[in-house]
């Protein structure tokens, strides 16, 4: 018997909410810090993953809960069937930001390192979260840099025609007019940017309760 059967847009009635023992609350008070998303988003190169894993090592040696996904590594499981077609992307964004609502309510402080080219994408996931809970961390570093760096070697592949659907090639990468932190890479070492994340954090009282 299929009990929990899904099929295309229509739900069982079988499946039902099932609230927890322990509250949000509680596990806040566990970790004594504010759950938040930090939204690291820019082209491929522009320094997402190295400031997200930077920021995470800080908040480790602040004795802070945290979890860094990264836009490769989700690739190599839960997304792992997805391609890089627009399509694709907006599914790629919305099961991460599934996920990391998940890890909020768990009381972490979530890094997610994706390209997330869609402004529409990054305001669905906001909007998953209670306000003050999704911050958007803009890594703005011109394309000729992220180009010049190429890491992975993939502006040389998709200048080749290798690749299709290459953020700042062939597709398209929208920038949020008003992200919660702005960096620039191209001005500023990696500890520096990652220095900014941490004091936005304090600042804003997420780091105590």
């Amino acid at each position: 018997m299929k009990a929990f059967h899904v099929e295309g847009s229509e739900k069982t009635e079988n499946i039902v909410w099932h609230d927890h023992a322990v509250s949000t609350q509680e596990r806040i008070s566990l970790k004594m810090q504010q759950p938040a998303i930090l939204w690291f988003t820019g082209l491929s190169g522009s320094g997402k993953s190295t400031i997200a894993n930077a920021v995470e090592r800080k908040l480790l040696t602040l004795n802070k809960h945290s979890y860094l996904l990264d836009g490769d590594n989700v690739r190599h499981g839960l997304n792992r069937d997805l391609s890089f077609t627009d399509q694709d992307r907006i599914e790629n964004i919305r099961r991460i930001g599934e996920v990391a609502k998940l890890f909020v309510d768990s009381g972490l402080l979530v890094l997610t390192a994706f390209i997330s080219p869609f402004v529409s994408d990054r305001e669905q996931v906001r909007k998953l979260v209670s306000h003050g809970q999704f911050i958007e961390v803009f890594i703005d570093t011109p394309i000729e840099v992220c180009e010049s760096r190429d890491p992975k070697g993939l502006y040389k592949k998709a200048r080749a025609g290798d690749i299709k659907h290459f953020t700042g090639i062939d597709s398209d990468y929208e920038a949020p007019s008003n992200p919660e932190i702005h960096l620039h890479t191209d001005r500023y070492l990696i500890e520096e940017c990652a220095d900014q994340v941490i004091n936005y954090l304090s600042e804003n009282g997420y780091l105590s309760i």
